[in-house]
Order: C-alpha cells, then sequence, then structure tokens
C-alpha cells in the first residue's frame, strides 16, 4: 500500500518571509554602519599646548676665598 502524504506550500510562504527578513536587516546593518547614504562627517582635530618658559636658574653662590 502507498501512504498518503498531505502537505501544503507552507514551507515556500516561510522561506519567502524569511528572506525577505533577511534582506531587511541587512539594509539596516548597512545604514547603521555606514552612516548612512551620504557621509557629512568632518572631523577637525587642532591641538595647540601653551608656550612654557623653563624656570630661572638661581645665581650660583659666590666662594669665600
Amino acid at each position: 500500500m502507498a501512504e498518503e502524504t498531505n502537505s501544503s506550500g507552507g514551507g515556500a510562504g516561510m522561506a519567502f518571509i524569511i528572506g525577505a527578513l533577511v534582506v531587511v536587516v541587512a539594509v539596516i546593518a548597512y545604514f547603521v554602519f555606514t552612516g548612512g547614504m551620504t557621509q557629512k562627517k568632518s572631523v577637525d582635530i587642532n591641538v595647540k599646548a601653551p608656550q612654557l618658559d623653563a624656570p630661572k636658574v638661581p645665581a650660583a653662590p659666590k666662594s669665600a676665598g
């Protein structure tokens, strides 16, 4: 005797939904990691240290002699 199997086409619909979710997640990841469609990032780093003068050396003591 042959067995009858009733299989509905639910697997194809589920695969389509999962595929669509993968595409949506990939698009969101693109925007998150690349900054979107346009990259208007401008970084300006300007480091200026103040001019410091060395302390004055005291005069040498005069020798007694």
